[in-house]
């Protein structure tokens, strides 16, 4: 896509547990980034405690940018656009995120963005060096995070068709849940995927849900209430480790069972999709992008992944999806609210 010069971008993530700011040039390159964790804070609860993200939003996030822009050698006024991830997410840091982008936008006198952070996920790969040549619309997104599984169809910047979506919990709930239930450490995704390569994937029969049904809908509660059978029926206290390696191993395997299955079929609904992508904190899973990743060459498509660090929650896709919609004409208003709930397919 023809590059216009507009100058640099700071974009800001607060969706969810990541404080994060990216400064992008006009070209993609990264200036400067960064990303605090919020893990420490919520590992007592076993999950997101939306005050206590908004509170760490807050307290962090005017010295992060700072430290980005100092990094980066610019100031406020160097900066052609400010982004702040406007949803879906937890409105606390939403607010907290969008209201300092559009307070530093006002006293820059810079174009303000908001970005739905779907969308942030679904242009990260077109970011230039993530591979050997930017995908071309159309092409096939597979969004698999805590929140999201969705096979998307990406025809163009601000044009999304949905081809397939959860039908009850996503991928990675089923993984913090199921990680939960086998007694393993916050955050459950990345502990299950660790123990789950001491174990036996074919120890447990588990069921793959919508496996083999047309279309490319998802269902992972069936899969995780058997887990929830298997651990309840096993003697009181703690699991021991061999055990838990075993169903985690087989509760991977039985997802990327069903994972494989449904890119098979959202192929058959984008034949003519450039590539398949796939973006997430799921994605970061290593059994999965290897499973998807045979799929893939076996429908002679390339498969892109973003590197582990933005796979996760990120600025660098914010500030990133900034510039695809600057150099599309497409900007934001200071009135543009927030939104907890933001469907790809509405934009």
């Amino acid at each position: 896509m023809e590059r216009k010069d507009i100058g640099a971008v700071l974009g800001i993530e607060s969706s969810c547990d990541e404080t994060a700011a990216a400064i992008l040039a006009p070209d993609g390159s990264i200036l400067a980034e960064r990303v605090l964790s919020q893990i420490a804070d919520h590992a007592a609860f076993g999950g997101v405690v939306p005050e206590i993200a908004a509170r760490a939003h807050l307290a962090a996030l005017d010295a992060m940018v700072k430290d980005a822009l100092r990094e980066a050698g610019l100031g406020f006024a160097d900066l052609a656009a400010i982004a702040g991830t406007a949803g879906p997410g937890l409105i606390g840091g939403l607010l907290v995120g969008t209201g300092y982008a559009k307070g530093a936008a006002i006293a820059a006198g810079k174009t303000y963005l908001a970005i739905n952070h779907l969308e942030a996920h679904a242009l990260t790969a077109r970011l230039p060096g993530l591979a050997p040549v930017q995908p071309p619309f159309p092409y096939l997104l597979l969004l698999l995070s805590g929140g999201h599984s969705q096979c998307v169809a990406v025809e163009g910047v601000g044009r999304y068709r949905l081809l397939g979506s959860t039908l009850d919990d996503a991928v990675g709930e089923a993984f913090d849940k199921s990680a939960k239930l086998l007694g393993l450490p916050y955050p459950g995704g990345p502990a299950l995927e660790a123990i789950a390569r001491e174990g036996n994937a074919a120890a447990v029969p588990l069921p793959r849900p919508m496996l083999h049904r047309e279309g490319c809908d998802f269902s992972f509660s069936g899969l995780k209430t058997a887990v929830a059978q298997l651990v309840a029926a096993e003697p009181p206290g703690a699991l021991p480790r061999a055990r838990a390696a075993d169903i985690a191993a087989s509760f991977q395997a039985a997802v990327t069972d069903i994972l494989g299955d449904r890119l098979a079929h959202a192929l058959k609904l984008c034949p003519d999709a450039s590539a398949i992508i796939i973006a997430g904190g799921v994605a970061a899973n290593t059994a999965i992008r290897t499973r998807l990743a045979e799929v893939a060459a076996a429908a002679g498509k390339p498969l892109i992944a973003p590197p582990l660090r933005l796979c996760t929650d990120n600025a660098v896709m914010v500030a990133w999806a900034a510039l695809e919609r600057l150099n599309a004409g497409q900007v934001s208003g200071l009135d543009a609210p927030c939104k907890p709930r933001w469907p790809l397919d509405s934009l």
